[in-house]
């Protein structure tokens, strides 16, 4: 019979409280409800962003600058999709590149979305575009130009994608429970469990002009996940008390990738501004993560006559002889050996007319 006031205690409050629920807005501010929280928007920066910056003023302060990029696709392709929450993994990865580049003082080209460019090309052409449109219909030449030449292009781009997304390379867990025989007696339990999943991208540098893969980066980011709960039940005079506990948690996978990105092109980044890849991290990475044909060859070129690869072909039954490497970080390129498109590739008419 104790129970029934109880009961009685709690509908009346529920029945209070789906009151409070009723859509009724705030006159003066035309919501039903005020959103919790406020933090403000904070820069979004991964633990390689401040290198990119590094590399940047590296650059400047040596007197370098970086030929102009473009960024291509860089699609998710590791093909994991739920019917419920939809992909995986971000379909932004191209605009997690151009916003490292742009960290990195690298120019770029926009290739991505061309929509509102070719638009207002188009009207250019049609003499329907004007920067003062005030004064349309009092001249016949107010209308934007167009010019042979005038779109910028790129000397190299980056394309690739996030190749791997792996749940379980590690878990482990930890279930205790404890309390006495009797139905009647106090029992609790604590659980803790965490695993380890990964996220990988491979990216390319390629030559706009030739199409030649110049470098290649490869890396993975793993993350870790927690959870700890716990619980205390108890049976007693007819009721039954069960009280829990919990905390979980999870790197994000999307910051993730963010991350894998800004660390490949950091590679890039430093091969075209000739500076050791090794100058600008906070602390030394081992091992080759990507090859660089723009960096061997400069390390060819640096090297004394002697020392170079011989241009002759092998003699019948003698392999190939192939250029020694050394690590990325004791690479040099020579920004003066970049190629550039003859004034005679360029063609185009300056007429006005469509």
């Amino acid at each position: 019979m104790r129970l029934r006031p109880l009961l009685e205690a709690s509908m009346i409050a529920a029945v209070g409280l789906a009151g409070c629920t009723t859509a009724r807005y705030d006159p003066a501010t035309g919501l039903y409800a005020n959103p919790i929280g406020g933090a403000p928007a904070t820069g979004n920066d991964t633990a390689y962003s401040a290198a990119l910056r590094c590399l940047a003023s590296a650059g400047q302060a040596e007197g370098r600058s970086a030929p102009r990029l473009a960024v291509g696709d860089i699609a998710d392709l590791t093909g994991r999709n739920d019917l419920e929450t939809g992909r995986k993994i971000s379909q932004g990865a191209s605009l997690f590149a151009v916003t490292a580049l742009t960290k990195a003082g690298v120019p770029t080209v926009e290739r991505q979305d061309r929509g509102v460019s070719e638009v207002e090309r188009q009207y250019a052409q049609s003499h329907l575009l004007s920067d003062t449109p005030q004064a349309a219909g009092e001249s016949a030449e107010n209308f934007r130009p167009i010019y042979a030449g005038q779109i910028a292009g790129s000397r190299y781009y980056v394309v690739g994608g996030v190749t791997e997304l792996n749940y379980n390379l590690r878990s482990s867990g930890v279930d205790v429970s404890a309390g006495g025989i009797e139905a009647s007696g106090v029992k609790g339990g604590l659980t803790s469990s965490g695993y380890v999943m990964n996220i990988a991208i491979d990216l390319r540098l390629v030559d706009t002009q030739s199409q030649e893969v110049v470098a290649t980066a490869s890396y993975q980011k793993q993350l870790v996940g927690r959870e700890i709960r716990v619980g205390v039940f108890d049976f007693t005079h007819g009721n039954i008390f069960d009280l829990s506990a919990g905390a979980s948690g999870m790197e994000p996978i999307q910051f993730a990738v963010r991350t894998a990105i800004e660390r490949g092109l950091y590679d890039f980044v430093a091969d075209l501004y000739a500076i050791p890849r090794d100058r600008c991290l906070a602390r030394p990475e081992t091992g080759l993560q990507g090859e660089s044909l723009l960096a061997l060859r400069a390390a060819e070129a640096a090297a004394p006559e002697a020392e170079r690869p011989s241009a002759r072909p092998p003699a019948i039954g003698q392999a190939p002889s192939r250029p020694m490497a050394g690590p990325p970080a004791r690479w040099v390129l020579d920004p003066s050996s970049w190629r550039t498109a003859p004034s005679s590739a360029v063609r185009g008419t300056t007429a006005a007319g469509g």
